[in-house]
């Protein structure tokens, strides 16, 4: 009996959103009184960090610091329509809709603060810092405050702004169903190295290393979180949970997290990370955003470990001891395969 190590790869390329029907995104954008601005969206923020992202892209697109940006997603039915937190659309999507929001409530902004400067809205600019000045005369300016306050008290002026995202959707060929589903696509590699104990079955992740194509990383520390987040739900996909075997009858599974099978944080194990920047043209800023795929390739990529380390190839999840044992049984032992594994 002994423990034998196995190494598995997976790639994927991973569609983002959808274009059936075009897949829309809306965003309303407002000044308040003291010079913030609040972003209203329907999308919703599932731990993915979407609300810091559109923040970051509001305050980019308003030209004001972020510390001035609110998101608020409270209410799906009094928000602005969207299609929903799925497939990895909220960078792009929603990402898209919020820079056209903000656009259009920069633009009444730089007219505002052009009536109180006396100067035409084009020859201002914004520094980033809460101030509005013009062009090659830093010293002639108006802060976003002042400009907001100016325009709701003085002048009688809403700055706001409205921003959809829609796709023109694909044709389709009648007659095959072929269709072209997005507009665009993220990408990844991941290699997987683990052990598999042939006398219990126990498989043991023991390393992680992946490669992953977002466009432009907006936030490069939680598109990092979510890679090790999203691939430790694919590791726990891939070994754990189940409701097996009584699903869909609940009377004998697990009724809560005490019962139901998951990895714990001494689970967990080095995962090395390469993001890869290629910016997208039709992306906010170039993000694409990781999202669902940080676990996908996740699956594949154990399975072909197990693979590689006893020669059990198993096609049902979760890889449990008593399938990878039973497969043991029925090939006569350990089968090293003599060639990498991975299919």
């Amino acid at each position: 009996m002994a423990v034998h190590q196995g190494r598995g790869f997976a790639a994927i390329n991973y569609p983002i959103g959808m274009n059936m029907g075009g897949d829309p995104a809306q965003a309303l954008v407002h000044a308040t009184p003291d010079g913030k601005f609040m972003v209203t969206l329907s999308a919703i923020d599932l731990g993915q960090g979407m609300k810091s992202v559109t923040r970051q892209i509001a305050a980019e697109a308003l030209g004001i610091p972020i510390e001035d940006v609110y998101v608020d997603t409270a209410d799906s039915d009094t928000g602005p329509h969207d299609m929903g937190s799925f497939a990895s659309r909220g960078t792009h999507r929603v990402g898209n809709a919020v820079i056209r929001a903000a656009s259009e409530a920069r633009a009444q902004l730089m007219e505002a603060a052009a009536e109180e400067l006396e100067v035409s809205a084009q020859d201002l600019d914004t520094d980033g810092q809460g101030n509005i000045h013009v062009k090659g005369a830093p010293s002639r300016s108006i802060t976003v405050m002042e400009t907001s306050q100016a325009a709701q008290f003085k002048q009688g002026k809403t700055l706001a702004g409205r921003g959809i995202f829609l796709i023109e959707p694909s044709g389709y060929d009648p007659d095959t169903g072929e269709m072209s589903p997005v507009t665009t696509y993220a990408h990844a590699a991941l290699v997987v190295d683990l052990t598999v104990d042939d006398e219990t079955g126990e498989v043991e992740v023991t390393q992680i290393n992946s490669a992953y194509e977002v466009g432009r990383a907006l936030n490069p520390k939680l598109v990092e979180q979510q890679i090790v987040g999203g691939a430790w739900m694919g590791v726990s996909h891939a070994l754990y949970e189940t409701t097996e075997p009584y699903y869909p009858d609940r009377k004998h599974g697990p009724e809560d997290f005490n019962g139901y099978l998951m990895p714990g944080p001494g689970e967990t194990v080095d995962h090395h990370i390469a993001i890869l920047e290629r910016p997208a043209a039709d992306a906010p800023y170039g993000g694409k955003g990781p999202g669902e795929m940080c676990a996908n390739p996740v699956l594949p990529a154990i399975a072909n470990a197990v693979y590689n380390a006893v020669g059990v190839r198993v096609d049902k999840l979760p890889i449990t001891p008593e399938k990878i044992l039973r497969g043991l049984d029925a090939n006569g032992g350990v089968r090293k395969p003599s060639f990498g594994g991975a299919r």
